[in-house]
């Protein structure tokens, strides 16, 4: 470090920190608790309970405890890829940058388009979800079922969230704190009251806690077994979220994997609690409230909540809400990591000048995702639910893509320390292989005619969606090649292994008083 550089400094140590960027993005503004936060929040930890226990132990009954643990498992894996990965390449483009240094530009526009898939078809669900449990709070619950006005309120809170993410992340983060927090304050009255009612006898179907439900070889079924731990594979999706904040952390290369780390520990013990409790309270088996119902919180709110049943309902319009921002910010800092080495138009790679946000990338984000939510509920409700239920194969593809590319951009360094072979290597390579897996299977049972709710082309429409969606990724990417300005992208020049991403050189030193500690 030069003399002068140590002179800044020590001349910041006392001021407020400089924001200094390769992107232009507000650098220095989150330390590892705001990025767990981030993390956490973009999980939607109540939503995705929501929308997945009930199925989940429909599948395994007394074993959705273990598949929920199995299902962490390649997601644990694929953290240690994202951790380093970033700690050597901390660039907001995430799966896009790294696959394009390790396997070439085709491969790597492929990884950013897949996080664009997923991002703009779990906002159109979020954004549905937050519209039906507003207004089941109103009334009494009959225009939950008013396709237009939920629609509507679905679209105002995409575009709310939009201009937060807009104007900046340190208020989304201030925002996240609060939202967070009612969501776990919730989850833990959950939790508390559930087993208080089991010990005094009040549950109304009182299940005794059984180790078997924490036996990886209890399944007795196993497409039952398949089903469940696919599932399960969504609830943890959205950690990624602190990765692909990463410029805008206060040290890029150590924090994001770390909070990736942290927040996938954490929804672990979060889902298991939650599931055990639920099960010990109501039951499973065909007697079991929890296997005969979609949304188990609805099922149970009365009894556990009574007066204040209401507060479940909120629960999830927080969590669905609070996604919603969440899910915009990666997408949209993808998108202007393409468009910065040029693998899309130049426009989005437009910062705000003032609140140092992907301006323009997050307008497109939020438009994009309330038309793809408004024409597909004009289509139709069973093909929109259908395209939901297909996000499984885009999150599976880009989270193998990322676990494939660091075992081949770190293929030189893999013998060189037995930490490297097991963090850089084996680890990625087994939950790639797992999510490969995962991908593959799911696509095989998609293709069934009676798999989902609508049929296009002779098979299952979720598969058609699911598949298609990846396909149009190729389109569009040929579609560009044929554009001047792309043409360094695709020759190898804009970004290689060799290249020097666009971020900061060095972590900006922050006294302890300002960033807490962390």
């Amino acid at each position: 470090m030069t003399a002068a550089t140590r002179g800044f400094y020590v001349r910041h140590m006392t001021s407020a920190p400089e924001r200094t960027a390769g992107k232009g993005l507000a650098s220095g503004t989150l330390g590892l608790w705001g990025s767990t936060v981030i993390g956490l929040a973009s999980t939607a930890p109540v939503y995705s309970l929501v929308a997945t226990l009930g199925f989940v132990v429909a599948a395994v009954g007394g074993s959705a405890p273990i598949a929920f643990i199995i299902a962490f498992i390649p997601m644990l894996l694929i953290a240690f890829a994202y951790r380093e990965l970033n700690n050597d390449v901390p660039d907001c483009g995430t799966t896009f940058t790294w696959s394009t240094k390790a396997f070439g530009p085709w491969v790597g526009w492929m990884g950013g388009w897949g996080v664009a898939v997923a991002g703009t078809v779990v906002l159109a669900n979020l954004a549905q979800i937050a519209g039906i449990y507003v207004w089941t709070l109103v009334g009494d619950g009959s225009l939950a079922e008013n396709v237009p006005l939920v629609t509507a309120t679905g679209v105002f809170f995409i575009a709310v969230m939009t201009y937060v993410s807009y104007r900046g992340v340190e208020i989304g983060e201030r925002i996240q704190n609060v939202l967070l927090g009612v969501q776990y304050l919730v989850l833990v009255l959950f939790v508390v009251l559930a087993l208080w009612k089991f010990f005094d006898g009040t549950a109304p179907n009182p299940t005794p806690f059984d180790l078997q439900w924490l036996n990886p070889f209890g399944f007795e079924d196993r497409a039952g077994f398949t089903e469940a731990v696919l599932l399960a594979l969504f609830i943890y999706w959205g950690w990624d979220t602190c990765l692909a904040l990463n410029e805008e952390t206060k040290d890029p290369t150590r924090i994001p994997g770390r909070a990736a780390l942290l927040t996938t520990v954490i929804l672990l013990g979060t889902y298991v609690a939650v599931t055990i409790a639920a099960m010990m309270y109501a039951g499973v088996g065909e007697e079991g409230a929890i296997s005969n119902v979609d949304d188990v919180f609805l099922a149970l709110k009365d009894g556990l909540f009574g007066p204040f049943g209401w507060l479940l309902v909120l629960a999830v319009i927080i969590s669905a809400v609070s996604s919603t921002q969440t899910t915009i910010l990666p997408t949209a800092r993808g998108t202007l990591a393409m468009a910065a080495y040029k693998a899309l138009p130049q426009r989005f790679s437009t910062v705000h000048p003032r609140f140092q946000t992907p301006s323009f990338s997050t307008v497109v984000m939020g438009v994009v995702a309330s038309l793809y939510y408004i024409g597909m509920t004009l289509i139709s409700d069973d093909i929109l639910q259908d395209s939901i239920a297909s996000l499984g194969l885009a999150i599976a593809f880009y989270y193998a893509m990322t676990g494939y590319a660091c075992v081949w951009y770190f293929r030189r360094d893999l013998f060189t320390s037995g930490k490297n072979l097991v963090y850089r290597g084996i680890l990625p390579l087994l939950g790639a292989l797992m999510l490969t897996y995962a991908f593959v299977q799911s696509a095989i049972d998609m293709f069934a005619v009676d798999y989902g709710n609508s049929e296009l082309l002779g098979v299952g429409g979720t598969f058609v969606l699911g598949i298609g969606s990846l396909a149009f990724g190729v389109v569009l990417m040929l579609l560009w090649y044929l554009f001047p300005a792309a043409k360094a992208f695709f020759r190898g020049e804009s970004l290689n292994r060799d290249t020097e991403v666009l971020v900061p050189e060095e972590p900006i030193a922050y006294p302890r008083s300002v960033d807490g500690g962390i």
